[in-house]
């Protein structure tokens, strides 16, 4: 059993499958995880599914975490307004540690501003904002650059979570 601990961040109109299908896969594996939320107790999915933050982000700190993941939906965009979750996410990539980012999810690592010189992917929609941050975008089911692992939609969340379990793994 492991004694790492990952971060998901969430925030309201989170997409349903990109917070719980790695939180129960890297729960499988032995990891921990701790849902962080920006000042409230509970957020609702695009369908009004509810999540329980378990932890709130001007409390933590990245020295708290092994790794993070950030789920897309609507979410990013409520996140990426939070200075302390930018912060976090930011502290955690400079530590070297394991950031994952799912579809709408690289918005909030443009504005953490960790992508300059990088390769990731996202959904196609918002690619101009990575290749604007100064990301190398590429049209593929998962990206890995050093400890970034970059996805585009829920289609490709096997292929994430197999190399996001790979990094914790080292």
């Amino acid at each position: 059993m492991s004694t790492k601990t990952i971060a998901i961040p969430v925030e309201e109109l989170y997409q349903e499958m990109e917070v719980w299908y790695p939180a129960y896969r890297l729960r499988e594996a032995g990891f921990k995880t701790v849902f962080v939320g920006t000042g409230k107790p509970e957020y609702k999915s695009k369908l009004g599914y509810p999540v329980k933050a378990e932890a709130d982000v001007k409390e933590v700190k990245a020295k708290d975490f092994d790794g993070l993941i950030v789920p897309g939906g609507f979410a990013p965009d409520f996140m990426r307004r939070s200075p302390e979750l930018l912060q976090l996410v930011a502290d955690i990539d400079q530590a070297g540690k394991p950031v994952g980012s799912i579809c709408h999810a690289a918005w909030v690592l443009v504005s953490a501003k960790i992508l300059k010189g990088r390769t990731a992917t996202c959904y196609f929609a918002i690619k101009d904002d990575l290749m604007n941050a100064g990301a190398t975008y590429v049209d593929q089911e998962v990206v890995v650059d050093r400890n970034l692992v970059t996805s585009r939609r829920p289609d490709d969340l096997p292929a994430f979570m197999r190399e996001f379990l790979k990094l914790l793994s080292k």
